[in-house]
């Protein structure tokens, strides 16, 4: 993992065998009850997170096609309810807990807006495929790599200035590189399998989830292909109304 942003879904119910935690010791919080409202607002982390959240929500067009394809497909997010941010180990900026529906957002990792939009659209894809399809997170690491290769492919994280920030540099291909090394990354973040077996099912299902753009329709490789990727959405919506 590299910047903090490996995302992946971090867990199951904590039945689960003791030699597979399935990532919920990167999200040390999970396990905590709850503090109150009160406690967390005096923390400047919690307060910065949440107004970053609520910026990304309301401005970042990625998000917002993100929102209202989940709310077409029944699945209707709330911002209190589907969101929680919490302090979590030093090298992840966000997961998807499908055990709750719940997206957490590392407010301690997570310091700048853009770096926001980019864990929430990646979160979101997670949870869009976790909504339209019977995704098997926990014992089929396929479906695990095809959501991560999706969400590395949709949500930003391998376009050319992200590339560029990170001293990464390529030319014909570098895109599906890019793809393929982040979904490996991000895999081996929560899941305690073998690099040969991360790679095996990324590659396996590489073709098909990669080439699997719904909803934004196409790659979306900077904020203005994400603005009419949703427009182009929601026509597509007010056109299927009309028939």
């Amino acid at each position: 993992m590299e910047d903090g942003e490996a995302a992946a879904p971090p867990a199951a119910e904590k039945t689960v065998e003791e030699e597979d935690d399935f990532g919920y010791r990167l999200f040390p919080d999970r396990s905590k009850k709850p503090q109150s409202f009160l406690v967390r607002s005096l923390f400047t982390f919690h307060n910065r997170c949440q107004l970053m959240l609520r910026m990304t929500l309301e401005t970042n067009p990625y998000a917002q096609l993100l929102l209202e394809a989940m709310k077409q497909s029944g699945c209707t997010v709330f911002n209190d309810r589907h969101f929680s941010c919490e302090n979590c180990d030093g090298c992840v900026s966000g997961g998807f807990d499908s055990a709750t529906s719940q997206i957490v957002l590392c407010q301690n990792n997570i310091h700048q807006q853009s770096h926001m939009n980019r864990v929430v659209t990646h979160e979101l894809i997670h949870a869009f495929d976790h909504c339209r399809a019977h995704v098997d997170w926990f014992k089929n690491v396929k479906h695990l790599a095809c959501s991560e290769i999706r969400a590395a492919n949709l949500s930003g994280d391998c376009t050319l200035m992200n590339e560029i920030s990170r001293f990464k540099f390529g030319l014909k291909g570098h895109h599906q590189t890019c793809v393929r090394d982040r979904a490996i990354r991000s895999i081996l973040a929560v899941r305690k399998v073998s690099k040969e077996t991360a790679e095996k099912a990324v590659d396996e299902v590489f073709d098909a989830c990669f080439n699997d753009l719904e909803p934004f329709g196409r790659i979306p490789h900077s904020k203005t292909d994400a603005k009419r990727a949703y427009r182009d959405f929601q026509n597509r919506d007010r056109y299927n109304a009309n028939l």
